[in-house]
Formats: structure tokens, sequence, C-alpha cells
């Protein structure tokens, strides 16, 4: 469990036993786009004292499609497969980078590559946990990265607006490693200070903002585009501080490019934005809410969300005024409101199919229209995560 110390908003890093580093593509290269070895090296000299501390490492890291491309000499974004190609080329070097730098101070590293498929189905999701929990009993550094070889998600952006992934960015990944791990740190390196009131690279007077207590409307507005050469930008990065902080866990959004930023962060120097644990979800509510692949959307009545959000009950067939989407009994869906703006997720009793022809009808007329009946709610209190 989280062991940093929260109180009044004070945050000692230092204190964190459970650590996950993300690196960016951008923090990763040379203003070439070629590989930084001076950077990643004195990352892992870093992080290998940190080791050494008694604190258990978790790193994420971007760069396989970037270097992979300057290897081949060709453009990553000329189609999917040449994507994946340069995917392929680069992890390799990029592990090989990894596994040298780390070997020279005695510590063992492992090379896991994921897809959404390993979160959204629940079995690999615990799974996954066993395994990296494992990794770090047994000293060794867990290097995680997309798999995107053989996932196309991660690559290109899903063509139907019902279904969600669980992620398509790094960002989002190691937010979800982070949870998932209970870690007490999620710490990402970009390529840009932190989360500016706007955007610096436009506004010159935009300021930095040091601290957030929590991750509103108001605080996502400040977001803005991806930076060229990675997937992610601001946006992915709140939505990442989103999952971690509603697991209990603090965030750090630095820049990987000031010299010795993880040695300054330890030391307590006031660099980057932190974002401080908000309401904390149970594993199984994390995984509804953030971890899981979206398959179709309910939207249902004032009456309905007021009865979800204030009194805590389930959502019955005759709150439901809209069903989208294929899904199945037991998968994650969306739940929205009147203005189909999403308030929550759950785990469906029904299919969508068998929505459909309860929709709007009182749990007493489920067997008849049906011909079974297995729940009186469409989706049970219990199965509900806000999101």
């Amino acid at each position: 469990m989280n062991n940093l110390c929260y109180n009044n908003f004070v945050m000692n890093i230092s204190d964190a036993k459970r650590i996950v580093f993300k690196f960016g593509t951008n923090v990763l290269r040379n203003e070439e786009k070629e590989i930084s070895l001076s950077r990643i090296y004195s990352f892992i000299e870093e992080i290998s004292k940190l080791q050494k501390k008694g604190k258990e490492i978790i790193i994420v890291t971007s760069g396989a499609v970037g270097l992979g491309s300057k290897q081949l000499g060709v453009d990553s974004s000329e189609s999917l497969s040449v994507k994946q190609a340069c995917a392929a080329v680069g992890q390799c070097q990029l592990m090989n980078i990894y596994e040298d730098g780390f070997n020279k101070y005695s510590i063992n590293t492992a090379q896991i590559l994921l897809t959404e498929d390993d979160f959204s189905n629940r079995i690999k999701y615990l799974s996954l946990s066993n395994v990296l929990n494992t990794l770090l009993d047994m000293k060794v550094i867990p290097i995680i990265n997309q798999n995107d070889t053989v996932s196309t998600v991660e690559l290109e952006e899903a063509g139907n607006p019902l279904y969600g992934v669980s992620f398509s960015d790094n960002d989002k990944l190691s937010a979800l490693v982070a949870s998932k791990l209970d870690a007490d740190l999620l710490i990402i390196l970009s390529d840009i200070d932190g989360l500016y009131d706007d955007n610096p690279k436009e506004n010159p007077n935009a300021k930095l903002i040091y601290e957030v207590k929590e991750v509103t409307e108001k605080i996502e507005k400040y977001a803005h585009s991806a930076s060229k050469g990675g997937r992610g930008g601001m946006k992915t990065k709140l939505e990442a501080a989103k999952v971690v902080t509603h697991s209990g866990g603090f965030v750090v959004i630095a820049n990987g490019k000031s010299p010795q930023i993880i040695k300054r962060l330890f030391e307590g120097e006031k660099l980057g934005t932190k974002f401080y644990p908000v309401e904390q979800l149970s594993q199984k509510r994390r995984w509804i809410a953030y971890a899981t692949n979206i398959t179709g959307q309910l939207v249902v009545n004032d009456g309905a969300k007021n009865a979800i959000m204030k009194n805590n009950k389930s959502l019955l067939a005759k709150g439901v005024i809209q069903v989208n989407g294929s899904f199945s009994r037991g998968d994650v869906i969306s739940v929205l409101d009147e203005n189909k703006k999403e308030f929550a997720r759950g785990i469906a009793n029904y299919s969508s199919s068998d929505c459909k022809k309860i929709l709007g009808e009182h749990s007493d007329n489920i067997y008849d229209l049906l011909g079974y009946k297995n729940y009186d709610a469409v989706i049970t209190k219990d199965n509900i995560a806000f999101v």
C-alpha cells in the first residue's frame, strides 16, 4: 500500500517505496532524433541508486517506434505495418540499452510487452499483477512497453466511437501499472516542465502549476495536444494522473531533459507538477473504471443517475432510455446521462439485445420479456464505478 505521507498536501517523495517511472519518446532522443545515451544512462544511474536504497522500481518506456524508424531510415507514419515493423526493430535496441546500463550496476531487468487485452481480460489482469510483484520481490526492474508489433489498437484510433480501449499510449499504461501495483508514486518524465495554465509553446506568459489537489474539469481544460514525435501530450498525462490519484498514489510530471532531474526531485527541489491522491477506489472498481475496454453504452434518465450517484443504487432497466453498441453479459459498458456525458462504468448483467427488450421496463417484467431473469438490475451497484 501507499507509504507517502499525505497531510495538508505536503509531499515528500523520498519516502516513496514503490515507484513507477514513465519515459516519453522525446526524452529518450536528442535533437537529431537519435537515442540520447547520456540521458538514458543518467536515468539508469539515479534509478540504480534508488533501488539500492530499498525502493521498488518499475519502468514504463516509450521509444521503440521512434528508434526503429531511425534505424530503418523510414517514416513510421507511412502505414500501420511500417509502424509495427519499426516497433519490432526499435524494441530490441531499446531493451539492449536498458539491460546493458543496469547490468553495470548488477541489477537485473525483465522485458514485459503488453496490449490492451492484458488489462481488459480480468484473469490476465490479475496474473500480470502476480508476475510484476514476483519480479519486484526478486529485486528485478520490469521494463514495460506497449506491444506495438502485434497490437493495432495502441497505434491507431479505434474507428468505433462506442468502443473505448483501456490504454492507447504509455502515459495511461504507466498509470494502470501504478494503480494495479498500488505504487506510491508515478513519475512521468516528458519534454515539458509540467502542467501550465496555457500552452507554453504558444503563450510565453503561461504559468506552471506546481500542485494539483484534484484533476477537475477546470484542470483538464489546461491540457493541449501531443508534442511532435510522441503519442501523448498533456491530455493523456492528466488522464494518467486521474487514474493514479484515484488509486491512492501521487503523480509528478516533470521535464526529463533537465539535468539530474531524478536526483533533484528526490532531494526535494521544487520541480514539475505534483498531483495528490483523492478518493481511493477498490481494485475491482479501478479495473471497471480504467483498466478494461468499453464495448457499449447505456443512456439513463436523471432519476436513475441520481439514484446511482447519490443513493448508491443499482441501475434498473426502468431508468435506461437508450442502448448503444453491441455488448454481452459480463462486458464493461459506459453509463451516460441525458446529456450523453459519461459519469460511470459498470459490468452488464444483460446483453445489449436483451437491454433493448427491457429498456424502460419494471424489473418485475424482465422474465416475461426475456424468458429468464438473472438479476433485477441491469448493472448491480457493487459493479459500478464513477469516472
